[in-house]
């Protein structure tokens, strides 16, 4: 399970030329490695998401990423935060994650949500269809990528997949956890309950005692060991030893994305903003709901890699 999780979700970064961005996301991996973190992830998009960027700017195919950084870290992690189900069939997306376990030597974890970003699919031709459709298609994906990956060989007939006796070789390394994101309490925590071994909550963090009752009252409805089920929660963060570092970090990327004012102050209310103590204040009351872990992330000044140290250190105090 993820304790302490680093997810990069932005890869646009001052003074770098294109062919200079992986070399910046492989000094965070190895950053986060070798501070503490035990599970590495990246988005699984193909636009920046809004609020972090315009939606052309750079974004790099995650399980291509994934499997790279596998070759410049040897113990954390390394996941989707989440792989977008309606962007590959089950059955590939099986074979890719497995992929991954093996040329990581065992570390994957399968992160997956229903996908929710719809001019990424709209523009590069993916199915969106409704928010129904989205939670469908999910769950009879999960229906035939958890079996392939317990060396199964499931067949399935679904209004969205089919799949016959699907075999899936070499098998994986390890056993490969599936971890659901998001946090509605009708679908997204009922399937958790019923197919995943980790829940990646996202909202707020006021938000996480009405989420572990949720998820709870599945379990208890499924007949599943609620104990089994490890929950984290996703903060996003901007951090500095101090208020004026955290100020010129914030005009740094700013300059760079080409941020007004009035975006600059957007990107601080949504995050957790401020230095040490402040931080640590939030991330402990995340904890203090009862939550397992915590993934965080520094859209703001990731590629600093001393932020990755700092914010690592402040979250490890938080869940010591």
């Amino acid at each position: 399970m993820t304790r302490l999780g680093y997810q990069i979700p932005n890869f646009t970064y001052p003074n770098t030329a294109p062919d200079e961005i992986f070399d910046k996301v492989v000094a965070q991996a190895k950053a986060a490695e070798a501070a503490g973190y035990d599970r590495v992830m990246v988005m699984d998009h193909f636009y920046q998401l809004p609020g972090i960027g315009a939606y052309d700017e750079p974004m790099f195919e995650c399980y291509t990423m994934l499997a790279a950084l596998a070759q410049h870290t040897k113990d954390v992690r390394l996941s989707a935060l989440v792989t977008g189900n309606t962007y590959r069939n089950p059955t590939l997306l099986a074979k890719t994650i497995t992929t991954l376990d093996h040329v990581s030597h065992g570390r994957a974890t399968l992160g997956i949500g229903c996908g929710w970003f719809e001019k990424e699919h709209v523009d590069l031709g993916f199915p969106f269809g409704t928010f129904g459709d989205r939670f469908d298609r999910l769950e009879e994906a999960l229906q035939i990528i958890g079996p392939m990956l317990r060396g199964e060989r499931p067949t399935f007939e679904g209004q969205y997949y089919r799949a016959t006796e699907a075999a899936n070789s070499p098998a994986p390394v390890s056993k490969i956890p599936i971890m659901i994101g998001g946090q509605g309490e009708k679908k997204t925590l009922r399937m958790v309950a019923q197919y995943a071994d980790e829940s990646n909550l996202t909202g707020t963090i006021d938000d996480i005692p009405r989420k572990l009752e949720a998820l709870d009252a599945h379990c208890e409805r499924l007949g599943r060991d609620r104990s089994e089920i490890k929950v984290t929660k996703l903060v996003m963060v901007a951090v500095a030893p101090t208020m004026e570092e955290l100020e010129a970090d914030m005009a740094r990327i700013a300059a760079t994305k080409g941020w007004n004012d009035a975006v600059m102050e957007m990107v601080r209310k949504a995050l957790i903003y401020g230095d040490p103590d402040t931080v640590g204040e939030q991330i402990e009351r995340a904890r203090s709901y009862g939550i397992d872990g915590v993934t965080v992330d520094l859209p703001v000044n990731g590629d600093l890699t001393e932020r990755i140290e700092l914010l690592g250190e402040i979250a490890m105090r938080a869940f010591a």
